[in-house]
């Protein structure tokens, strides 16, 4: 049952979501059950594109990448000559995404990432954040998180679960605004990374960004960052995407502890988008939907159990 100081999940509606949030929260808290989850195990991961905020039309941070391309292509016209560029101007996703490797979008990260200090990165990132719009919504991309999902981050923490960001954006990128937009520090923050320099300079220390030795945090490298840089098992996992299956299966399959899976589905193309097997940008969702009744995983009806999307402007 909730807390009775009131309804700490209002954006959900009530059903089966929403009750089973609840009746693992009461068997983990209750310090009389075997189910009793110690406070440091209380370890809770999410991934962010399309599971704490949208990916379409492009997932954040491809869009701040392509404004970067396009604010310099006055002062760099050469710029306009390769196809790859040509494609993030045109916003074919797709095409940056061909490969097993994803060349094309490493190579827009190389040109709008690569050789910045992170002091540098850091000020373009806030820069955008403050004049970008999204394309559909028009407004600032960090003022829509999902309500939802803010609800059950303070949830989480408010019975002492540790929350993490674990998500195949660049950790750089998200750590500029994770604490403001999500209460979550930047070293709870898991993603995709890469080589960094460092030199003393006139000035002081200076940290360079370079995209040698890429780790991608996403499918089978979900599970592998979180032993890396959390060093403990989950117990609670949301995710959206067959990106997130395997941090799913590291959270509940044979855990000694109980655990909890959520799966957030795309199904409100009026409010937000719907998707699943076919999307234009990220989040394609069929081996984890698949597999989600025979794991326990909760899949939460993004139409049917959330009343609120955002929160009001």
């Amino acid at each position: 049952m909730p807390p009775t100081t009131g309804d700490p999940l209002p954006s959900w509606n009530e059903g089966p979501a929403k009750e089973a949030i609840f009746a693992y929260i009461a068997r983990i808290t209750d310090v009389g059950s075997p189910d009793f989850l110690p406070l440091p195990e209380r370890i809770a991961v999410f991934d962010n594109d399309g599971t704490l905020w949208p990916e379409h039309p492009l997932p954040f941070q491809a869009a701040f990448a392509i404004d970067e391309l396009s604010s310099r292509i006055p002062r760099e016209p050469d710029l306009a000559a390769d196809p790859m560029v040509q494609a993030a101007l045109a916003g074919d996703l797709a095409k940056l995404l061909e490969g097993p490797g994803y060349e094309g979008l490493l190579q827009i990260l190389a040109l709008t990432h690569a050789g910045m200090s992170v002091d540098a990165f850091r000020r373009t990132v806030e820069a955008w954040l403050v004049s970008a719009r999204h394309p559909r919504f028009d407004r600032p991309y960090d003022s829509l998180t999902y309500l939802p999902m803010q609800e059950l981050l303070r949830y989480l923490q408010a019975n002492n679960f540790k929350n993490f960001i674990v998500s195949g954006g660049g950790v750089d990128f998200m750590r500029v605004w994770v604490e403001r937009v999500y209460g979550i520090p930047p070293e709870q923050v898991v993603g995709s990374t890469a080589r960094t320099t460092f030199e003393l300079g006139a000035a002081g220390p200076v940290l360079t960004k370079t995209l040698d030795y890429l780790f991608v945090n996403d499918k089978g490298g979900k599970p592998v960052g979180i032993h890396q840089f959390i060093g403990r098992r989950p117990t609670l996992c949301c995710g959206n995407s067959d990106g997130d299956h395997e941090m799913l299966q590291y959270t509940t399959i044979n855990n000694p502890r109980p655990s909890l899976g959520l799966l957030v589905h795309h199904t409100d193309p009026e409010r937000e988008y719907a998707y699943a097997a076919k999307s234009t940008s990220t989040g394609k969702l069929v081996e984890a939907l698949a597999a989600a009744p025979s794991h326990g995983w909760c899949v939460v009806d993004m139409k049917e159990d959330w009343n609120m999307i955002f929160a009001r402007e």
